[in-house]
């Protein structure tokens, strides 16, 4: 049993209620029950429909991005980043492009957090640079050079016409012109309408969807930047 909820471009009549009720009945519900309907201004109406479908699902094809590093409390965080580094850990963050929704970025940024949990601000070997809204991929390049960033976070709300595509797009390639191959920052796009598969078709080295926390973040910089520096030291 699902329940599903969408708008009709027809003002709320018994005509519109079972317009829904087909709509539904066409998308596989059967039966379909309209069990709620509000007008919403004069021309549009907000249905929730309930009902039955029988699709089968075979989970052996689902396919999702799993977490491949460890989670840390703020207290291994900071220790693996004075261990590893002997400095602070450089994040810089900012909504590119017209986007100015700063609620993402600052959550993760911002010492207040999300979901329980501090922001990176609260970690003590993380110098956090939060640029805010609508800066240009050439202000976040410049920015980033300027402060020797580690890891560069960009947050996407807006999604008109693939905005959010295109815009981490653009600064993934600006990234990759302006830094040698292994000094450039590690790369991150987040938002709610970003799959977390899109990372290798965005140019990012990691992509968090909707829900994601600052320990997740903090512990994913760590695990790659600890990693890159011993790298390096190895060669191998």
């Amino acid at each position: 049993m699902v329940q599903l909820s969408f708008t009709l471009p027809m003002p709320h009549s018994k005509v519109a209620e079972g317009a829904a009720a087909q709509l539904a009945n066409k998308m596989g519900m059967d039966p379909a029950l309209v069990v709620h309907a509000k007008a919403m201004g004069p021309d549009f109406t907000f249905f929730v429909v309930y009902g039955r479908v029988n699709h089968l699902i075979d989970v052996s094809k689902v396919e999702v991005v799993e977490r491949d590093f460890p989670l840390l409390t703020p207290k291994e965080v900071n220790a693996a980043v004075k261990r590893a580094l002997r400095r602070r850990l450089v994040v810089v963050g900012a909504c590119i492009g017209t986007d100015a929704h700063t609620v993402g970025i600052d959550a993760i940024m911002n010492i207040k957090g999300f979901a329980g949990e501090k922001g990176l601000e609260y970690y003590r070997e993380v110098k956090v640079v939060n640029l805010g809204a609508q800066v240009s991929v050439p202000q976040l390049v410049a920015r980033a050079r300027a402060e020797k960033a580690d890891a560069v976070l960009v947050s996407q709300v807006v999604t008109q016409r693939d905005a959010h595509i295109l815009n981490t797009k653009e600064m993934s390639a600006a990234f990759r012109e302006a830094y040698p191959a292994d000094r450039r920052p590690v790369l991150i796009a987040g938002g709610p309408r970003f799959d977390e598969a899109m990372a290798g078709e965005l140019g990012v080295d990691r992509v968090f969807a909707r829900g994601t926390t600052p320990g997740e973040v903090a512990s994913y910089l760590v695990d790659q930047i600890v990693t890159r520096r011993a790298t390096r030291k190895t060669g191998v």
